[in-house]
């Protein structure tokens, strides 16, 4: 599988555009969700390692008692953000709110 290329600027902003909530974070996507109570939130942590584990694209990830902060880069090429990181962006949040996340 050939290596992604670094996205533009101007990519970027159109795939944010399409991911509420998500941002530009130095040279990362991140996005944080917030929880009623902390068992979702850690399902969720879960649920989106299993996602990556089928993409063989991980995040980094920070649980907090009703937060979860998930931030993405794609270290292969200088961490820089890719179409991996975007794809990954969107399918975390196909599963977002079925954890009650907001």
């Amino acid at each position: 599988m050939p290596q992604p290329e670094p996205l533009t600027a101007t990519e970027i902003d159109a795939a944010l555009a399409e991911l509420p909530g998500w941002q530009l974070a130095g040279d990362r996507i991140t996005r944080t969700y917030s929880f009623g109570k902390h068992l979702p939130a850690a399902a969720m942590v879960i649920h989106i390692a299993a996602i990556q584990e089928e993409l063989n694209h991980h995040s980094d990830m920070e649980l907090g008692y009703n937060k979860l902060t998930v931030s993405v880069n794609t270290h292969s090429v200088g961490s820089k953000v890719t179409s991996l990181d975007t794809r990954l962006a969107r399918r975390i949040e196909e599963i977002a709110a079925g954890h009650g996340a907001s």
